[in-house]
């Protein structure tokens, strides 16, 4: 297949190492992968927090920049984000429809039908559970927010995970409780995003994993944070005696990173990765 790639904000600007996965991913099992140079941001910013007028501009520069897909230039659009992917699907037409844009609505809904968050793409387009990947090391897996409600992706991501050679999968307690990030949530409810933030830290900390691994480096950004200052500082524990230790060594792995490690090519740590 040919699939272009949305490289998201987040993953261009500061956690290239997703992206990247997922091209070497994608080549490894034989597929050609499109980046299309005028890609910026899906516009998900601006909707979220209301300011669907500004998003306008910046849907179009998406749709323009997939659109080829509706004419077959590629076979589907992958990205590494069920947020983003979220917003492609649920939003960019809405957002084009009620600024009088028919026509580039239209667009925008056969783009979104072929757009798929990077486990629909393996498991649903692909047909592919066993990527070859191999990771040999404790992992939990934390399934996001947008990726589990808006989209519906279910168990893809964990059948993929249990398929990896060498990896020893920890259950999350309370895995679908969210990390608190929510985009400007975490700046406009800075208390109740903490909070929530420690329940998930604490349970990361509680499985022994040597990694958390989801399908948003949004979330990882947030969870890992958590994690490092757990870490620096010392936890209360639930019981309200003595300090205990954070979570040390705890690191973030975006689901594409592990899918794309390989005996041959084993995983990296990246500086800053969190």
């Amino acid at each position: 297949m040919r699939i272009a790639l949305a490289a998201t904000c987040i993953g261009d600007a500061m956690f290239p190492q997703a992206p990247t996965a997922v091209v070497r991913l994608l080549e490894r099992l034989g597929h050609t992968v499109v980046v299309p140079e005028q890609q910026a941001c899906c516009g998900q910013m601006h909707v979220n927090t209301g300011y669907q007028r500004d998003a306008v501009p910046v849907v179009r520069n998406h749709v323009r920049a997939f659109g080829p897909v509706a004419d077959g230039e590629w076979d589907a659009v992958v990205v590494p984000s069920g947020s983003c992917t979220g917003s492609i699907r649920h939003q960019q037409a809405m957002v084009l429809d009620r600024a009088g844009l028919a026509a580039e609505a239209r667009t925008a809904t056969a783009v979104a039908a072929r757009t798929y968050e990077l486990s629909e793409l393996l498991v649903d387009v692909l047909g592919l559970t066993d990527v070859g990947a191999w990771f040999p090391h404790r992992v939990t897996y934390h399934p996001t927010c947008h990726s589990l409600r808006m989209l519906g992706v279910g168990d893809r991501p964990l059948r993929l995970l249990r398929a990896v050679e060498g990896i020893e999968l920890a259950d999350l307690p309370q895995a679908e409780g969210c990390c608190g990030f929510g985009g400007t949530f975490a700046l406009k409810n800075a208390d109740t995003s903490a909070a929530m933030l420690a329940d998930k830290v604490r349970n990361v900390a509680s499985t022994g994993a040597e990694f958390v691994t989801a399908g948003d480096y949004s979330c990882l950004m947030h969870i890992g944070g958590g994690l490092s200052r757990s870490a620096r500082r010392g936890a209360p524990p639930d019981d309200g005696g003595p300090a205990r230790a954070g979570a040390p060594g705890v690191r973030t792995v975006h689901l594409a990173e592990i899918l794309a490690a390989t005996r041959e090519r084993p995983w990296q740590p990246v500086e800053d990765a969190r």
